[in-house]
């Protein structure tokens, strides 16, 4: 907690908005319990945002703003990115358009599939490119900021960015470590070129280094939205939050509190992510046999649609409340992830019997017929809480419709063992996903899912515990 500073900083200073505000420490509680859930996305999501640029993530080495990042082999436990895919080879760019335009090249894959998802600061997917969206023929793109009035040169196509800062979020398609030369070369071929190259990105905002570690989030949530508006349709809800200094402009509001408004604020911020764990295990996403059908997880953009990103009431969630919950849960248990038109996501915590996932018990499932696609579909293990790729004397983390020595059923089915220890039986080796000692979550991602996934009459089974 922060008491009010002594020393270089004055405490007879005129009193901020914040300070004049007539609060208790009840309302003020809830105040910031709520405005965590609201502000969650945009500092969640830009703390990775910096971390790729100045330290990288696993595979993906640091990159400067306006340039890729190619990671160069699958994703492992060393990536600790929250619920990171092991099924295509990552390519990521965290774009700054405070320069200007960035002009982006692609190049002919050959139909073979990829994405690159268009991310804004507050999670919202706002343009895809890639094999569903713009097919796999080379393309050329102008990335321009919101205010942007200029025109483009012929055979471009211009994405409008919602906010200076965003993330270009690229997947490859990889068959295992044979295929990674040809995904190398297309990496390679996809660039980023900075129109007016003079121009030095300004970044990202930088916290008060003075703030106390309890009240670190409230002072990135304030200058970090006033630095990157939200929609138009929330700025009153982030209004809402000028009590408790959100809104506040210059010097930060958190540096100079008492005590008691200190202790008042980090109880609300602990509320929050309370609430949002709650939300995260709890959501409103339908349930099937235990897997939560999270399609319309990230249906949460309502206002910007650049190409690839479908305009449709289908993939909007209408109620405003459930929808910054949901905005909240995405980042906190799936930052990055796609809409379900791109990739339909279902996840699990628990069997046929409603209990936990943990490795001390055998699990099997049996996908009868197995899920239908237009790309490609892949169960994935990670551990609970952290959601990261779990460590395992195979190296496998994923299995699917790609993996290499696969057992069908005699009649088509195809049944996955899930277990800590290795199997016995050959079959079930041979289709064993490890997981770890501990709790676990699994992941079943579809790629360009077929209208059975979307309208639920394709059913996913629930995993079942093996009798002990």
């Amino acid at each position: 907690m922060m008491p009010r500073r002594q020393g270089s900083r004055k405490v007879d200073v005129e009193p901020t908005n914040y300070e004049r505000a007539e609060m208790t420490d009840t309302s003020r509680t809830e105040l910031a319990a709520q405005a965590y859930i609201y502000g969650f996305p945009l500092v969640f999501n830009l703390d990775q945002v910096h971390r790729y640029v100045h330290d990288g993530v696993g595979a993906n080495p640091a990159a400067p703003f306006n340039t890729f990042s190619h990671a160069r082999t699958l994703a492992g436990p060393a990536d600790t990115f929250v619920t990171i895919n092991n099924d295509t080879v990552y390519s990521m760019a965290q774009i700054d358009l405070s320069v200007g335009p960035v002009a982006l090249h692609v190049p002919d894959t050959d139909g073979r599939y990829y994405v690159l998802q268009f991310v804004d600061a507050w999670t919202n997917n706002f343009a895809y490119v890639g094999h569903r969206a713009t097919g796999t023929k080379s393309g050329d793109f102008l990335l321009v900021p919101p205010t942007w009035t200029g025109t483009p040169t012929a055979q471009t196509t211009v994405i409008r960015f919602p906010t200076t800062v965003a993330s270009i979020v690229g997947r490859w398609a990889c068959g295992g470590d044979d295929d990674l030369p040809a995904v190398h070369a297309l990496q390679d071929a996809t660039t980023l070129t900075v129109v007016d190259s003079a121009r030095a990105p300004a970044g990202l905002p930088v916290p008060d280094s003075e703030v106390s570690q309890d009240l670190l989030f409230l002072e990135k949530l304030r200058i970090w939205s006033q630095a990157f508006p939200p929609a138009p349709r929330d700025r009153e809800l982030q209004d809402s939050f000028s009590p408790i200094g959100v809104t506040e402009h210059g010097a930060s509001p958190y540096v100079s509190l008492s005590a008691d408004d200190a202790a008042a604020l980090a109880d609300g911020l602990t509320a929050g992510e309370k609430n949002l764990h709650e939300a995260l295990t709890h959501g409103s996403s339908p349930e099937a046999n235990g897997w939560k059908l999270t399609f319309h997880a990230f249906d949460y953009n309502l206002d910007y649609f650049e190409v690839g990103a479908i305009d449709d009431p289908q993939f909007k969630i209408a109620d405003p409340r459930l929808r910054i919950i949901e905005r909240a849960a995405a980042a906190k248990g799936g930052l990055w992830g796609n809409h379900p038109y791109e990739a339909a996501y279902i996840m699990t915590y628990v069997d046929d019997q409603g209990t936990q996932l943990n490795g001390n018990r055998t699990y099997t499932i049996r996908l009868d017929p197995t899920p239908p696609v237009s790309a490609f579909w892949s169960l994935t293990m990670y551990s609970v809480p952290d959601f990261f790729l779990v460590a395992n004397p195979i190296d496998r983390y994923s299995i699917g419709d790609r993996t290499p020595g696969i057992v069908h059923d005699a009649d088509g089915a195809l049944t996955i063992t899930i277990s800590h220890e290795e199997p016995k039986d050959a079959t079930a080796k041979a289709n064993w996903l490890p997981c770890p000692r501990g709790d676990f979550r699994p992941v079943l991602r579809m790629y360009e899912p077929s209208p059975a996934v979307l309208d639920q009459s394709y059913v996913v089974p629930a995993i079942t515990r093996s009798r002990e």
